[in-house]
């Protein structure tokens, strides 16, 4: 670094990751903000700055920067910061310590962890420190990487595989093999080694009947519930199998589960009809919990929940990396648990683009005209909901409305002038029978929903 670089880098301040340190006297606190900085984003430390800010440099030989390397030397597990020398004036210098982000962490500095908070450095607490050690531990041995002990090629969905292949290759993912032979194909996919299937083999293209033994996790729950909570439901399922015929039957639920919302635009007189939630929305929630949920938990599944004001995406284990619900809707570095799953996914063409799934499938749904989506984190899962914009009247009610009744509803909201019953009629279908179109909005009238103007023919309906 030059001399301007250390003034420039020094205006801005102490910072998460930021430190000044007037003299190497206090090179153990400097070690102690540099295992804080490992364990986080990195950063600098500079000796030879004042804590106001000023650049004055201190006298610094061969023995000098050998004190701060081995105090540096103490932190475990072993790390290697740069260490540079800068010309202040004279024969002053600036020691300045460039820090990464460790590649291990947590590190320990005298058997303590620390973290940074603000520009302040701060013991770690246990909990972190757990969930980091097993982060670092996950890293090294995931279970995805295990052998899939007792499994055969024969356990495996062949013609998945091919498919899986044919498409990465279409979408120019993946190279052309020159070969469709399926222990070929998995070595490819770095899902096989010394003729051993990985348990991310297992999960991707299991067969139904074998991972209903071994893999009982391989689960997905889905289910429609009438109201707000879960006291009553419509339908209650379940579906065993690999990740590619999950995603495929939960995509099949909410096909023929969601209604249809309705909307008009101006200058259209008839209206447009899509799917209550955007399918490339809940179709990114429902791959990220196929890639991203903890399957070293034999209890494990995923959740379909449909609600009358929301849909509920549920996996199970929580975030990791240090990531935050927060953090997913704003550009984040893709640390996916399993990169394996992961990869093959986009290899597939179900994950589009690395780390920006959460940001596409919040647009998505903004553009949609929706509430953008929330995710909880809890300790042992994960929630991605999507809500109704239409439904906060609707709660006035707690009988189920049919599709036709929201379709009324919508229109009434939406179209911006009381409407006679020849017109929500038309607007809703030619072949729409006007007498039960009368009598649905009876029934929203009766539950507080809309409201008629006038009498006879002459009447108006509008939503309240």
């Amino acid at each position: 670094m030059m001399l301007d670089q250390i003034k420039a880098l020094v205006a801005s301040g102490e910072s998460e990751t930021l430190e000044f340190k007037a003299t190497t006297g206090t090179r153990r606190e400097a070690a102690v903000t540099v295992c804080a900085m490992l364990n986080q984003r990195g950063g600098h430390v500079l000796f030879g700055v004042a804590p106001d800010g000023a650049v004055t440099g201190q006298d610094v030989s061969e023995r000098t920067v050998e004190d701060v390397s081995a105090e540096i030397q103490r932190i475990d597990p072993p790390a290697f910061p740069e260490i540079e020398r800068i010309r202040v004036s004279g024969d002053k210098q600036v020691i300045a310590v460039r820090v990464t982000p460790g590649s291990s962490p947590p590190y320990q500095y005298k058997g303590v962890p620390y973290r940074r908070i603000g520009n302040t450095t701060r013991r770690m607490s246990s909990e972190e420190y757990n969930r980091m050690l097993f982060e670092r531990m996950h890293a090294e041995r995931r279970w995805e990487t295990q052998p899939a002990t007792g499994w055969t090629i024969d356990d495996l969905d062949i013609a998945e595989i091919r498919n899986t292949i044919a498409e990465a290759v279409r979408i120019g993912r993946l190279n052309e093999p020159g070969s469709r032979d399926p222990e070929e194909l998995l070595r490819g996919l770095g899902l096989m080694r010394d003729g051993a299937l990985f348990r991310a083999a297992a999960v991707l293209f299991g067969k139904t009947e074998r991972l209903e033994c071994d893999m009982p996790q391989c689960l997905l729950r889905v289910a429609r519930f009438r109201g707000l909570d879960r006291t009553e439901f419509h339908d209650n399922r379940q579906f065993c199998g690999n990740a590619f015929s999950l995603l495929a039957s939960g995509e099949r639920f909410l096909r023929e589960t969601l209604p249809i919302a309705s909307r008009f635009e101006s200058g259209r007189i008839q209206r447009i009809d899509e799917p209550l939630y955007p399918p490339l929305a809940t179709r990114e929630a429902l791959a990220n919990a196929l890639c991203h949920r903890d399957y070293a938990l034999g209890g494990g599944s995923i959740g379909l929940a449909v609600y009358d004001d929301r849909l509920e995406v549920t996996s199970t284990g929580p975030l990791h990396f240090g990531l935050t619900p927060d953090d997913l809707f704003a550009p984040h570095e893709s640390r996916p648990w399993n990169p394996l799953i992961a990869r093959t996914f986009y290899r597939r063409g179900i994950i589009k683009e690395w780390g920006r799934g959460t940001i596409k499938m919040a647009d998505l749904v903004t553009a949609a005209g929706l509430p953008s989506p929330e995710i909880e984190e809890r300790s042992d899962w994960v929630t991605v909901r999507f809500r109704r914009v239409d439904h906060q009247a609707d709660m006035k009610s707690n009988i189920y409305l049919t599709q036709q009744q929201e379709a009324i509803l919508t229109l009434l909201r939406r179209f911006g002038r009381p409407l006679a019953l020849r017109e929500v009629s038309s607007l809703l279908d030619h072949h729409t029978n006007e007498r039960r179109v009368r009598e649905d909005l009876a029934i929203l009238k009766a539950k507080g929903l809309a409201e008629s103007v006038g009498h006879g023919r002459g009447a108006r309906w509008k939503s309240i």
